[in-house]
């Protein structure tokens, strides 16, 4: 299973329509309950022409010093995205204000992660417009 982290903490998986790999991104299915999940390798490009169609993408961290994932979600808000954008993997609470920055909505965690980094840690990084550098030094 897994844990589901929203700055409101940890949650259920809420999403029941399934996944497509980005190779097959879901151009035949019905437009809102299309999942897509992302390499942290893949060019999000490839999606562009079926963002309208996507409701959510899961972007993949295979790694928590690999940060390209927080670089492909910046480039499909850009891109016009607006559904859910999800992290999946090895991101830790120390990450999740970057996550957020980057446009992710929710990161979706391990059990193991889950219990090694409890909800409070995560939590306490829930206000993640504050947890940046420019905030720490007006503050």
């Amino acid at each position: 299973m897994g844990v589901i982290v929203t700055d409101s903490g940890f949650g259920p998986e809420d999403w029941k329509s399934g996944f497509h790999s980005s190779n097959g991104s879901g151009e035949n299915d019905a437009a809102g309950d299309t999942g897509v999940d992302l390499a942290s390798s893949d060019d999000p490009v490839i999606l562009s022409g079926h963002l309208d169609r996507i409701a959510m993408i899961r972007v993949d961290f295979p790694s928590f010093t690999d940060g390209r994932g927080f670089t492909i979600a910046r480039r499909l808000r850009q891109m016009g995205f607006t559904g859910r954008l999800r992290a999946r993997g090895h991101v830790i609470a120390d990450q999740y204000a970057m996550a957020r920055r980057s446009g992710f909505d929710e990161v979706e965690i391990d059990d193991a992660l889950a219990a090694r980094q409890p909800e409070d840690q995560w939590r306490a990084r829930a206000d993640w417009t504050a947890h940046d550098y420019q905030a720490r030094m007006r503050g």
